[in-house]
């Protein structure tokens, strides 16, 4: 069997690859925001490919253009946004609406999305997003620090990802910290104007690789991760693997076992972020449950396993021909 997967979104395509079997053909076919590679470029790509199956991430443009393509089986992986504001929107919406109906199998990497795919193919199903174990995994704390640190892993989209909750939290904690966090995101300016007029210790920092971000959490007494949306997105995930404490909304209904909190309000994640960087014993149970429900629920080589049964079925389909 060979597989053609298309784009990516927080390396999850990429993830799955490196567990999949070696003796299963991959191509991974990736673009950048530029003009010519998301369009025409892509789309010569995507043409020239054969294979058993093609998993496409992102229900928007490179999805459209394997389907119009004829490339089947064709699975569609929605990330989030596409249906969380691009199946509204006037732009994207009928692309979105084609490919939800015309792929053979749909994923989405968050349940709170998943009766939005239903509701145009009856084949979709929640796929959780990966970590490799082999770049996130546990190490022990950080010792004899004079002030705890506070890493906070999401970009600065105040819509979305709630930063300046966080940031406003953080001020009215009482234990001596520092905070680092990263200089990217459409609030940047607002992030660190509003560090500033809070006082706080903080440090905006340059994205770094993928491969190097375990390091962050790792350095790290505390990650805070989203205070926004309510979904468990890829920083969330690999903190706790990286057996680091996580303080992240989300909506409990739809992740009931994940050992996470609904935040609510700004003092409650004051509360919550001074608890658990004083109390050790609450730390270390934290860690515990979140390694447990990530392990369970998230491994990467797990996934790629339930993923080649899902291929295994598309392929064994008649009247599949690329």
């Amino acid at each position: 069997m060979k597989v053609v997967m298309i784009n990516d979104c927080a390396f999850v395509g990429e993830t799955l690859l490196k567990y999949m079997p070696p003796d299963i053909g991959k191509q991974h076919i990736k673009r950048s925001r530029g003009l010519w590679s998301k369009t025409f470029g892509i789309a010569y790509k995507i043409l020239r490919a054969k294979a058993d199956v093609y998993h496409v991430y992102y229900l928007l443009q490179d999805c459209y253009i394997a389907s119009k393509l004829g490339k089947r089986p064709l699975i569609g992986h929605a990330m989030g946004s596409d249906l969380r504001q691009q199946l509204k929107s006037k732009k994207w919406s009928p692309i979105v609406r084609s490919n939800l109906k015309s792929c053979d199998k749909i994923f989405v990497c968050q349940p709170t999305i998943l009766e939005d795919a239903k509701s145009f193919n009856e084949t979709a199903e929640y796929f959780p997003i990966p970590f490799d174990p082999k770049l996130f995994f546990p190490k022990p704390f950080p010792q004899d620090k004079r002030k705890k640190q506070v890493f906070i892993a999401s970009i600065h989209n105040f819509a979305v990802k709630g930063t300046d909750k966080f940031l406003r939290a953080l001020a009215l904690v009482d234990a001596p910290l520092t905070v680092k966090t990263l200089r990217f995101g459409a609030d940047l300016d607002k992030a660190q104007h509003l560090a500033k007029k809070l006082d706080l210790e903080i440090s905006f920092i340059d994205r770094v690789e993928h491969d190097k971000i375990n390091e962050l959490y790792w350095e790290s007494d505390l990650v805070l991760g989203s205070f926004g949306v309510g979904q468990l997105d890829t920083v969330a995930i690999e903190a706790m693997a990286c057996g680091r404490p996580l303080i992240h909304s989300i909506f409990k209904e739809f992740f009931p076992q994940c050992p996470l909190e609904r935040l609510e309000t700004i003092e409650s994640a004051t509360k919550l972020i001074s608890k658990l960087l004083v109390d050790e014993k609450e730390r270390e149970r934290r860690v515990q449950r979140q390694l447990e429900y990530v392990n369970g629920a998230h491994l990467a080589p797990v996934l790629a396993e339930r993923l080649m049964k899902v291929y295994s079925e598309l392929v064994s389909r008649d009247g599949f021909k690329n």
